[in-house]
């Protein structure tokens, strides 16, 4: 007689599989994208389609966007204290920000190589009509006096004027509220036993906040459709074939750290590099479909500790900090192909000065990222430290939601890839969670899943 594990889960049908829901989402995302095009513009406007998909795909993000601050604050908080439960803390931290910086080179060295090899500049379609200022910049002052709060709460005010007159907005700058959740942990733990119903009532806030989050997860596929429907309609593949040989240039870029800068680190270090995909996968694929490495947070800390068997101690710290410092594809590879094409476009001749400049802010540089989606603020900071027009951005914002999917899930795969080494280099990885096969922890979405 037979006897089935009292742990074994009931295997789900086909449609019932998230990653399955991903996929025809993508497809009907495409249909339906072609067809708006298809259909074509009504009175100078978006027809019904269009604005269906991009109402449909910017509620979505705007859902993300509500929960990411307080999502950071709490989960850093939280982190911060558990490290105290660490033996090894101070060295975990070294080590982790080390291996950041380690990839990060390994990243904007590939970048760099494949910039010169493909020179997209050159072989590109598009014309210096499509130049222009970004309505985003990034420098290197704004980025170190943005490291300080300006207030509790890290908002900022925004002033946009357009012709129906000027509209003032708030927003949450991520890199601001990094510092003071840090600053608050920090002091937290200074403060000692008076900050344990503080740091108790983080901790419960938290597992609320990440319960709200993955309501928000549940509605991927539909916010999957909205999105690419609507860059699909949007830029078509006409403004693509323009840039062809960039994006190739950016997505061999990827391919390359994904798939085979990562198994040999992994490698190296006496890892399965199947296993680590098959436990990070989930988190890569969502990271893929929403464009945010803040928004897969939770996902990535979950597989990271759950299927790669990293300490739920270290995870929970270096799996936040890392999703919002640590980027090898929007911070490293794609600015470093980008100024290249800016140079090669305008004729300007890069020198093994500029070259180092380029790994220099990819390395240290990484932080200015923070935010939801999106790499402007780095690519901008990139081409003012080398001098380069930043009109030049315009050149390639046309495609830039194309590449931020891939840029995405390569970054969120180093996040889960350096607590993983660093684990496995300090003698705290669970080898058994990592190596097994049988049970991975799946992406459940089950109302059980955030607890």
């Amino acid at each position: 007689m037979t006897t089935s594990s009292p742990t074994a889960r009931p295997s789900k049908p086909l449609y019932a599989n998230f990653g399955f829901q991903v996929l025809v989402a993508l497809v009907i995302g495409l249909v339906l994208g072609l067809i708006a095009r298809a259909i074509g513009p009504v009175d100078g406007g978006p027809n019904w389609l269009a604005q269906t998909l991009s109402t449909i795909g910017s509620t979505f993000v705007t859902l993300l966007r509500t929960l990411v601050p307080v999502l950071i604050f709490t989960a850093i908080v939280a982190s911060i204290a558990n490290l105290r439960e660490l033996n090894n803390a101070a060295r975990l931290v070294w080590q982790t920000l080390i291996w950041f910086a380690i990839t990060a080179l390994i990243a904007v060295a590939i970048g760099i190589a494949l910039g010169l090899i493909f020179q997209p500049g050159v072989n590109t379609a598009v014309t210096a009509e499509a130049a222009r200022l970004p309505s985003r910049t990034g420098t290197w002052l704004d980025f170190l006096t943005g490291l300080v709060p300006v207030n509790i709460f890290g908002l900022q005010a925004s002033t946009t004027v357009r012709d129906s007159g000027a509209t003032t907005s708030l927003n949450f700058n991520v890199l601001q509220i990094l510092v003071l959740s840090i600053a608050i942990g920090v002091a937290a733990l200074k403060v000692g036993d008076a900050a344990k119903p503080f740091l108790e009532f983080n901790r419960s806030f938290l597992k609320v906040v990440l319960k709200l989050l993955w309501w928000v997860i549940r509605l991927v596929p539909i916010g999957t459709i909205g999105l690419l429907g609507n860059a699909v309609y949007a830029y078509g593949w006409e403004t693509l074939a323009q840039l062809g040989v960039y994006a190739t240039a950016i997505y061999v870029g990827l391919a390359i750290v994904l798939f085979i800068v990562y198994p040999a680190l992994l490698t190296a270090h006496g890892l399965n590099p199947i296993r680590y995909f098959q436990g990070a996968w989930p988190a890569i694929q969502f990271a893929f479909v929403s464009r945010s490495s803040i928004g897969t947070l939770p996902i990535t800390e979950r597989v990271t500790e759950k299927n790669l068997g990293v300490p739920r101690e270290y995870a929970s710290f270096a799996v936040p900090l890392g999703a919002t410092t640590k980027m090898d594809g929007c911070a490293s590879i794609y600015p470093a192909i980008s100024a290249i094409f800016v140079a090669q476009f305008f004729g300007i001749e890069l020198g093994i000065t500029d070259y180092l400049l380029i790994v220099f802010v990819s390395v240290v540089g990484s932080a200015a990222t923070a935010g939801l989606t999106g790499a402007t603020v780095m690519l901008t900071l990139t081409l003012s430290t080398l001098g380069l027009p930043l009109e030049g951005v315009g050149l390639l914002l046309a495609i830039d939601p194309i590449l931020d999917m891939g840029r995405t899930a390569v970054n969120v795969a180093g996040q889960a890839l350096v607590p993983t080494i660093v684990a496995k280099r300090q003698g705290i990885l669970d080898q058994d969670v990592y190596d097994r096969i049988e049970s991975i922890e799946a992406l459940d979405t089950s109302p059980v899943a955030a607890e």
